[in-house]
């Protein structure tokens, strides 16, 4: 069994120990954000047309979109606990075109129909940056693409793409060597990448939910926080949700509480939380970016299968995330456990291993978020209660881009009219579930080792992940 460069190429011990000394466990994002005051919490009966159930990024924007549907239909929202508190602050926030994790995944379960798929995330992406100029979202957006970058041999094979152009035009999606990747950013464990220039784009997570969130008050939608739903119920005609202080009286409900207990017994097995664990380090001064380079501030992601993500923010700091993916025995999710010295540590190291140029930097956060993973990796949708109830999850980490394209179809879904979105094999079959415990358990603990073995095995997936493949199962982040 071979090494990774992250292990040919440690930095000292005493470097992380300085970098992580004044780290505080809080989300830069959501730091980041100007202060707000909290909003009211759901006291007593409301009665509107439509219930959203989840203040994330899934729910804002089915907000957003079924007010600009319908004007006059009346939507209350109601979040557990703050607006954009979860995983939609909480991720890398990587804008993808990809509605499917990526274009192998795409075409081996959809083949058929990857095209449209590929059609449609492009045209999503294109919207959102739309909405981002109409509507006015100061969320820091930057169409800058992603560097998928090979940091071991086996992996140059992966790399897709076209040189640049005889008369030095660049197309979309550029191959680049070791000298061509260097030129972009400097870091010793690049030996070559693919720039996909127009199928990424950056932004503050944090500030994308305040902004959406800004956006949906403004045409109307009543937004409550503290109010956690407790049950779905039937009422005659319509819908009861019920939440800990008061009941919203709905004809239909939109259901986007991610990995969160859901209210319909049916999809509790269709995704399991998964922790991932993110840096951010202090502002780089101009000598230290000169160091790097990232001129062209491209979102970054190696191609091992325990991979890392990493980019600029806006005041260029480097959020580093990705590698471990921590499941819990029963689907847990505790606060407690975003808290992982192992897992902070463990990014520290791999982070100098990519900059060790950037010697001495600190890092200010640390932090973590769950993940909703899914079997095929991709976002699974449906409807319930006689298309009265409608719903979307099972991001796996890919979210940011996907959840409008799923407040389109949860609206399309609960209209009740066929469109381009609803046909989609992809939006009417549902993915494997996971087993129950303990089986769960083992399951993903034999997985996440078996994905450790390939990346040190030279890519090469063992029988355990040929077998996963083969019947369309996985684990991912």
């Amino acid at each position: 069994m071979g090494t990774t460069v992250f292990e040919r190429y440690p930095p000292a011990e005493s470097v992380v120990e300085h970098a992580l000394a004044e780290t505080r466990q809080s989300v830069f994002w959501i730091d980041d954000l100007p202060h707000r005051h909290p909003r009211r919490k759901l006291v007593g009966d409301v009665s509107v047309d439509l219930a959203i159930v989840g203040g994330g990024l899934l729910g804002l924007w089915t907000a957003v979109l079924a007010k600009h549907r319908d004007p006059s239909r009346s939507v209350a929202l109601v979040e557990a606990r703050r607006i954009g508190w979860a995983a939609s602050g909480r991720n890398g926030g990587f804008v993808d075109a990809s509605l499917t994790h990526g274009e192998a995944n795409g075409r081996a379960r959809w083949p058929e129909e990857y095209s449209t798929l590929e059609r449609l995330g492009r045209a999503n992406l294109a919207a959102m940056e739309r909405d981002v100029e109409e509507l006015g979202l100061a969320c820091e957006w930057e169409r800058t693409g992603e560097l998928d970058v090979a940091t071991e041999p086996h992996q140059l094979d992966w790399l897709e793409g076209e040189p640049r152009r005889a008369d030095g035009s660049w197309p979309d999606a550029v191959l680049l060597d070791a000298a061509g990747v260097q030129a972009e950013v400097a870091s010793p464990s690049y030996l070559g990448a693919t720039w996909r220039r127009r199928d990424v784009a950056l932004l503050n997570p944090g500030r994308l939910c305040a902004e959406l969130a800004r956006v949906a008050e403004n045409l109307g939608v009543q937004l409550y926080e503290q109010s956690p739903a407790r049950s779905l119920l039937d009422s005659g005609a319509g819908l009861e949700v019920i939440t800990e202080s008061g009941r919203i009286r709905t004809q239909h409900v939109a259901l986007a509480t991610g990995v969160y207990p859901p209210l319909l017994r049916r999809t509790r097995l269709l995704t399991v939380p998964v922790y991932d664990y993110v840096l951010a380090t202090e502002p780089l001064s101009p000598p230290q970016l000169e160091q790097v380079g990232w001129r062209n501030r491209q979102g970054i992601g190696d191609l091992a299968n325990q991979f890392h993500y990493y980019r600029l923010t806006a005041d260029d700091r480097i959020v580093f995330g990705g590698y471990d993916a921590v499941y819990h025995y029963g689907g847990r999710i505790r606060s407690s456990y975003e808290n992982r010295p192992q897992s902070f540590r463990t990014l520290a190291r791999h982070f100098f291993t990519t900059f060790p140029q950037l010697e001495g930097l600190r890092f200010t956060h640390r932090w973590a978020g769950v993940i909703d993973t899914s079997t095929r990796f991709s976002a699974f949708f449906g409807t319930a209660r006689e298309g009265r109830v409608a719903y979307a999850a099972g991001f796996t980490g890919l979210g940011l881009g996907v959840s409008r394209f799923a407040g389109e179809t949860v609206l399309d879904l609960l209209d009740g009219e066929p469109t381009e979105r609803t046909q989609l094999r992809m939006v009417r079959e549902r993915p494997l579930p996971f087993p129950p415990e303990p089986a769960a358990w083992a399951g993903i603990q034999a997985t996440r080792a078996a994905l450790n073995r390939a990346d040190h095995d030279g890519g090469r997936r063992g029988p355990l992940l040929r077998t996963l493949d083969a019947a369309g199962l996985g684990f991912d982040s």
